[in-house]
């Protein structure tokens, strides 16, 4: 008789639910042909007593799995490069997978990995299911976290940056430099990197003993279109910032047109700080100062972690999270304005 701490085979899965094998084979390895009242009754099976495989699974492929929630701009190209490297260095390929933001087409990209059977997984920014992440760990395909856009769980290794010391360096730099009246224009409330980054900022006022302006924080949403709608808010105040943290360089950008079209100069007029450090920024007009967040050595961080689980090794921790750093440029200057 099956207790309830013996894992089972496809064909005890199949009789306790009352369904083919067949059926059991298509949950157990992700398959989509298989209505959801009956996936999720298998997958409750699972979850109590386990699935013994009857035999070993085939050999990995010679490719490395890299999946973005969208592909746009030079961060997905930075973050293709530190996987790259490293995949390069072990005779493997790089796949890339574009989500677009779509469960839809997460599930189509779900069904071909578990066809493909890559070596791993890298998931950057983006937050699969608790579902997906059990059909790749059923299949035993290693999964990384990189960037993630929510807090993962400590069972799923994950790589990230300094975003809360990155928000306080950020606007400490501007506190140093005499400015008091300091917006910031946030990313997405789910993203973990954003609360972080506001997390940070608040810090530095609290330390500086400045009370938060609730009008100084607008809800951005990493795109430039959002840095200008916002900006254009920010700076049309009865007492307007001198100085904006805008919490990623696509947002900065925004800033910079906003202030343009205000006919304000940056950095005489406003100051203006960054979040990344991606290749294009320093080409701005005048360069801008922001915070560097080592993308490349993230996503190589991300994929040697990746190597050490398809190889069978234990990771000596699950969590790593690299450093940010200032880097000044010619977008942030003393304010003309004297604090009030």
């Amino acid at each position: 008789m099956t207790t309830e701490s013996s894992p089972l085979t496809i064909a005890q899965l199949a009789e306790l639910a009352g369904v083919s094998t067949a059926t059991v084979s298509k949950v157990v390895n992700g398959r989509s042909e298989v209505s959801s009242e009956t996936r999720a009754a298998v997958e409750e099976l699972i979850r109590r007593h386990g699935y013994r495989r009857q035999r070993r699974r085939s050999t990995p492929t010679t490719l490395i799995d890299l999946v973005f929630h969208a592909l746009e701009g030079d961060y997905p190209v930075e973050i293709t490069k530190g996987v790259a490297d490293v995949a390069r260095t072990h005779d493997l390929t790089v796949g890339i997978s574009d989500l677009r933001r779509d469960h839809t087409a997460a599930d189509a990209w779900l069904e071909g990995v578990l066809r493909r059977r890559p070596s791993g997984v890298i998931a950057v920014f983006s937050g699969l299911t608790e579902t997906q992440h059990q059909q790749l760990a059923r299949r035993e395909i290693p999964l990384v976290l990189l960037d993630p856009a929510d807090a993962p769980a400590p069972t799923i290794p994950s790589v990230g940056a300094g975003n809360w010391n990155g928000g306080l360096t950020a606007t400490r730099h501007l506190l140093e430099l005499g400015h008091r009246r300091i917006a910031i224009i946030t990313g997405p409330d789910s993203a973990l990197s954003s609360r972080a980054r506001l997390d940070g900022h608040r810090t530095a006022l609290d330390m500086a003993g400045i009370p938060a302006d609730p009008q100084l924080t607008a809800r951005g949403d990493f795109l430039i279109e959002g840095g200008l709608t916002q900006a254009h808010r920010l700076l049309r105040l009865p007492d307007p910032p001198t100085a904006i943290f805008a919490t990623n360089d696509g947002q900065a950008i925004g800033v910079y047109h906003a202030a343009h079209q205000l006919g304000l100069r940056i950095p005489d007029d406003l100051s203006v700080i960054g979040f990344d450090d991606l290749p294009s920024i320093r080409w701005t007009i005048p360069p801008l100062t922001t915070i560097r967040q080592p993308l490349t050595d993230m996503a190589a961080a991300a994929t040697t972690m990746l190597l050490t689980l398809a190889h069978g090794d234990p990771l000596p921790q699950s969590r790593v999270e690299l450093a940010t750093e200032l880097v000044v440029r010619q977008s942030t200057a003393p304010p003309k304005r004297p604090p009030a």
